[in-house]
């Protein structure tokens, strides 16, 4: 398989040059409003110009916050990358964190993840479809729900954003420790399915990577219950509790493919919980210095002008 991933350095370019075009949007909105605020167009020209102007206004401001979110996205992305090259301990006690995690599963009567995986090594497309899942589904699904939210649901993107970033660089200072995933660990009975089918991002670059030994905490299924969490709180249909599937589904995929244990994804989703927990607690924390709401003050303000970020 291809691998897709940028390198760090290709991230942080393109950030850099996000950035850039970001700027160069926001500030053309800036002299237009300026121009159009100081009314340097004639009375006759105005009127008729005046429309076209507001929506070429909107659209400027529009697409600059917009880039300049995708240049935030991808400078978290570049540092990401950058990180997975760095660790405080060597990878030789990889191996043995992994048997440790393991029997510690064996210890909490967790399933078997050799067991769970065996019986889908006998159907291919099954095996390579859960390949594909692991290795391309968790990006696009990730960028999708940030653009949704920022085009649909604008009064959420902020807080699902924070969280994002809380989430990914907690779980980026835990993988400074090495932790080897499952399928090198031969003695436990899996496969590599995707060595096996030549579907590995890691095997195409024909070297050893530094992020194999990121498996603990998964990334992949913290960021999946944060997309599926986004979901159920925007949306408002009845269909919405579907989106619990989706790290179901991706749980599954990490365990069968052997990239992760069953404690990798837990220890994703307790850091994703730490972190709504803190962040609840900063609310609180905040309208408690706050004090109460002065009533003159709160009477004038419509209650539809109120709007809580991240829904609380």
């Amino acid at each position: 398989m291809i691998n897709l991933d940028l390198t760090w350095q290709q991230a942080a370019a393109g950030a850099a040059t996000l950035a850039v075009a970001s700027a160069a949007l926001l500030r053309a909105g800036r002299v237009m409003g300026e121009a159009r605020g100081a009314g340097r167009l004639g009375d006759a020209e105005a009127q008729h110009d005046d429309p076209r102007r507001a929506v070429m206004l909107r659209r400027l401001r529009a697409a600059g916050a917009f880039v300049r979110e995708a240049a935030v996205v991808v400078g978290l992305f570049a540092l990401w990358q950058l990180a997975g090259s760095f660790s405080l301990m060597g990878p030789d006690g990889a191996t043995d964190r992994a048997r440790w995690l393991w029997h510690a599963e064996r210890v909490l009567d967790l399933p078997s993840e050799a067991a769970m995986q065996r019986p889908i090594l006998p159907h291919p497309l099954i095996v390579q479809a859960f390949n594909l899942y692991y290795d391309t589904l968790h990006f696009p699904v990730l960028i999708a729900c940030l653009i949704w939210l920022f085009a649909r649901h604008r009064e959420r993107y902020a807080q699902f954003r924070i969280t994002l970033v809380a989430f990914t660089g907690l779980c980026l200072l835990i993988q400074l420790i090495p932790v080897a995933p499952p399928r090198l660990l031969p003695a436990i009975g899996m496969v590599d399915t995707a060595a096996r089918y030549g579907q590995s991002v890691y095997s195409a670059t024909g070297a050893f990577q530094a992020d194999q030994l990121s498996a603990m905490p998964s990334v992949h299924v913290g960021w999946a219950i944060l997309v599926a969490m986004a979901g159920i709180v925007a949306l408002r249909s009845r269909w919405r509790w579907l989106a619990i599937l989706y790290p179901v589904m991706t749980m599954l995929a990490v365990v069968v493919t052997a990239n992760h244990f069953w404690l990798d994804g837990i220890a994703a989703a307790i850091v994703l919980l730490f972190v709504l927990a803190a962040q609840w607690a900063t609310r609180r924390l905040r309208r408690g210095h706050a004090g109460p709401t002065e009533p003159g003050r709160a009477a004038s303000q419509p209650a539809d002008s109120v709007v809580r970020v991240g829904g609380g």
